[in-house]
């Protein structure tokens, strides 16, 4: 019996490697000749370099960037022969940030730029997967462009201050000092969003808050963003504002699209690709697969849906744990997993619940018990 096993992380508590060796721990217990294939798994944001890196024998790299608020920070990027392969969080995020100081007036993505230049000039990446969920931006992917050389200045001809509040100034855009080697590059970037980039459905007014923006705040960086993005079509002879995605990441999603000729796709696809994973499902006798918190949003571009996806493509037996389970979530018995179980075994707090111990005990065992009934129901049938 061969049986796939690619769960994403239960966030907070078990990486997705600790979650598939649970996983397969229970399931030698009962079946004890098992080919139990681990595969790691992320959805394009957090632990996507790590299952890319790990699953393609890819190397990281740590150089020292500039962070959110300006200070220098180390950030893990992965290379996969001239891949390179980004999560903007590693540079930008917002976890990179104390709550006391978040406000995406002050923060930036130059960072993130540095790391593309990064594996540019020292790792010789012509290819780039970049994971763009959980940034504490909102400067419309300025800072970024900066770092690669493209030019911002207000209307005496200095260069404007990073973060959203430097956009307030903007008045012309510069490429003529761009890399020369960004047009042997190609971007390839996990975004599920698909908001524009300004006005009401914007990445002002729907994300900002939740990084810290005050609400006078918010409507003065929409504005500014839709001032730069008419810099930009001026420059460029695209007008990218309103594509679904321009708004990700405080407006990431639009300067990769208008700058770098970036293709926006689903994170689970990119990986699920980058991963080759669909090359073992292909002969697996059952998939397993989850996430920390199985719901109705599950459906919507998350890891154990897209993985049940493949599966089904080949007719395979889908099977999905999670930390908790919203009355909802039956929906992705529509979707492609069979069945799917809770792990939590009595009540417990969260914190006892998010134990590391406790969360990969407790997910082993309920494998275990799962993969009985699996035992006996074979039993049965050939009876």
């Amino acid at each position: 019996m061969k049986i796939v096993i690619a769960i994403d992380s239960f966030k907070g508590s078990l990486s997705t490697f600790e979650s598939g060796r649970a996983v397969s721990e229970g399931i030698k217990r009962v079946f004890p000749d098992a080919d139990t294939v681990v595969r790691p798994l992320a959805d394009g944001g957090e632990g996507t370099v790590e299952a890319i890196v790990a699953s393609r024998g890819g190397t990281a790299c740590r150089p020292n960037v500039t962070g959110p608020l300006g200070e220098s920070v180390e950030a893990t990027y992965g290379v996969v022969g001239r891949t390179a392969v980004i999560e903007m969080s590693a540079a930008a995020g917002l976890t990179l940030v104390p709550e006391e100081k978040r406000d995406p007036m002050n923060t930036t993505t130059y960072g993130v730029g540095e790391l593309i230049r990064h594996a540019i000039k020292e790792k010789g990446c012509r290819h780039f997967l970049i994971g763009i969920g959980g940034s504490a931006t909102n400067d419309g992917g300025v800072g970024m462009l900066e770092a690669l050389g493209f030019g911002f200045f207000d209307a005496d001809g200095r260069p404007i201050e990073r973060g959203a509040r430097g956009l307030e100034k903007l008045a012309r855009i510069t490429s003529d000092g761009a890399l020369p080697e960004l047009c042997e590059c190609r971007f390839d970037i996990a975004c599920d969003v698909k908001n524009t980039l300004c006005g009401e459905n914007g990445c002002s007014a729907i994300y900002a808050a939740q990084k810290g923006a005050r609400p006078e705040d918010i409507t003065k960086m929409d504005g500014w963003l839709s001032d730069y993005a008419a810099l930009t079509a001026a420059l460029t002879g695209k007008d990218h504002a309103s594509d679904e995605g321009a708004g990700a990441a405080g407006g990431m999603g639009f300067a990769f699209v208008s700058y770098l000729d970036a293709i926006l796709r689903s994170g689970i696809e990119l990986v699920l690709e980058a991963t080759d994973l669909e090359s073992e499902i292909c002969d697996a006798d059952i998939v397993v697969t989850g996430e920390g918190r199985l719901d109705s949003q599950s459906c919507m571009g998350k890891a154990p849906v897209g993985v049940a996806r493949a599966a089904k493509k080949h007719g395979k037996t889908v099977i999905a744990f999670a930390g908790a389970v919203s009355p909802d979530a039956r929906l992705a018995n529509s979707h492609g997993i069979d069945a799917f179980f809770p792990i939590v075994r009595r009540p417990v707090t969260l914190s006892e619940a998010m134990d590391k111990n406790n969360a990969y005990e407790n997910l082993r065992d309920t494998a275990e018990q799962v993969f009985r009934l699996i035992a006996v129901s074979d039993n049965i049938t050939k009876a």
